[in-house]
């Protein structure tokens, strides 16, 4: 294959696509980002981005091409580059701290085979349905406390802030092992860490800075580690039921789990394990709002439930991209890549892709079958989705009979991110059943 013609030859997306599908501040509004990925679908579907201060990046919009990369992980990497797209200056600072590399933390997100098979281990059997099921009333006597909750509202509030985000993190944080009182920590150290494009969430010195989103990345994981350095420590010399002592006293390859990758583990847990999961179940509630005879439906018949669950999950889609580069020359839909080539996986469009679902814009609970990309696909697809199904699908079991009606209060309102994050707000007005 001759690489050097084919980066020639190869498509360039228009500049004002790509610099929509880049930019952090597009996913906050449905109106301009999903108008660009059917642009890019339909027109484009594999072409290379070249805005300015970023690296040159294929975007990978059609479904089935985001499930054949994402199932190759031999042919296609996570970790050679950084996971995340971020910006030259910001990968350069990462490099500036961390010896020239930009694995900044030991995830699972930062691993290739080998490693990835043996780390991902450790959990895989507790994330299992089979296991999951079994945290089915304990999840269950949460939620009702949290609809409780919810319901004491004088029939208006934000479904985001009032209660969304704070379901899943209760949820997470209980099989974890983090103590209650330290939960707001956890939701603002959270929120800095997927929301540092946006203005409202970033730490208020880093604002103007060039480079401020490595930096306030690398600070929240610092203060991350912090904390759960003194966490695992305990659980070390006083084990308990619960996830974070699994991980602390786990080994690989017959020794213990270095304090890195610990870490790492912890903080993917911490973050990803509420965040997605809370955006997710407000786009089940904007959805239901938007559309009374689904509401009715979802009210009517718990058969449906998980069909929301799917639905809300696809709609919202709040893992934006995950990275992935080339280790070889290869070729994706007729088009040549060179080797150590970095390609984004946009979920958003894979999950709007009209070759798989019909209608790809509607919200439709009865949606079947729900094939996805919103938890990836392949070796990496994401641990916790039996558990997050299984949260929001009990969750709405115990908050939809309690409602008799819900409409908007206000203009929903989204992260400026291009990674990871959904609703920042969602006004709602109710009336009790």
């Amino acid at each position: 294959m001759d690489v050097q013609a084919s980066a020639q030859s190869r498509p360039r997306v228009p500049d004002d696509i790509a610099r929509i599908v880049i930019s952090p501040k597009s996913y906050a509004n449905d109106d301009v980002i999903y108008p660009a990925f059917k642009w890019l679908r339909e027109n484009m579907p594999l072409g290379v981005a070249e805005v300015e201060g970023y690296d040159p990046i294929w975007l990978v919009t059609k479904h089935a091409d985001i499930r054949m990369i994402e199932r190759n992980s031999k042919l296609f990497h996570n970790a050679d580059f950084n996971a995340i797209l971020t910006e030259r200056a910001g990968d350069e600072f990462t490099r500036s701290i961390n010896n020239g590399s930009l694995k900044v933390i030991s995830s699972l997100t930062y691993m290739d085979p080998p490693e990835h098979g043996a780390f991902r281990t450790i959990t895989s059997n507790w994330f299992l349905p089979g296991r999951i099921s079994k945290l089915k009333e304990q999840i269950r006597a949460l939620a009702r406390q949290s609809v409780e909750h919810l319901l004491s509202f004088d029939g208006e509030c934000d479904f985001v802030k009032d209660f969304a985000l704070h379901y899943p993190l209760r949820v997470i944080m209980t099989l974890f092992g983090v103590p209650p009182e330290d939960e707001p920590m956890m939701l603002k150290l959270t929120q800095e860490f997927f929301g540092v494009h946006d203005p409202e969430e970033q730490r208020p010195e880093m604002v103007a800075d060039p480079v401020a989103a490595a930096k306030m990345w690398y600070a929240s994981l610092q203060d991350f580690y912090a904390y759960f350095d003194k966490l695992s420590e305990d659980r070390r010399r006083e084990p308990k039921d619960d996830l974070l002592s699994l991980i602390a006293n786990s080994t690989v390859n017959g020794q213990p789990i270095p304090r890195d990758e610990a870490n790492g583990y912890y903080v993917a847990i911490a973050t990803a394990g509420h965040d997605t999961t809370s955006s997710s179940t407000a786009g089940g509630m904007h959805g239901l709002i938007g559309d009374p005879e689904q509401f009715a439906l979802a009210k009517s018949d718990p058969t449906a439930i998980s069909g929301l669950v799917d639905e809300a999950i696809r709609w919202t889609s709040p893992v934006k991209h995950f990275m992935r580069n080339s280790t070889e020359a290869t070729e994706v839909r007729g088009q040549a890549i060179g080797a150590m080539e970095r390609l984004m996986m946009c979920y958003p469009s894979g999950n709007r892709d009209e070759e798989v679902f019909e209608d790809p814009n509607r919200f439709d609970i009865r949606r079947s079958p729900n094939l996805h990309v919103a938890f990836g696909f392949g070796p990496h697809m994401c641990l916790g989705q039996h558990l997050a199904k299984l949260e929001m699908s009990v969750l709405f079991e115990e908050l939809l009979p309690r409602l008799k009606s819900v409409e908007l209060a206000g203009d929903p309102r989204f992260v400026e991110t291009n990674f990871v994050g959904g609703y920042k707000s969602l006004p709602i007005r109710f009336e009790k059943a």
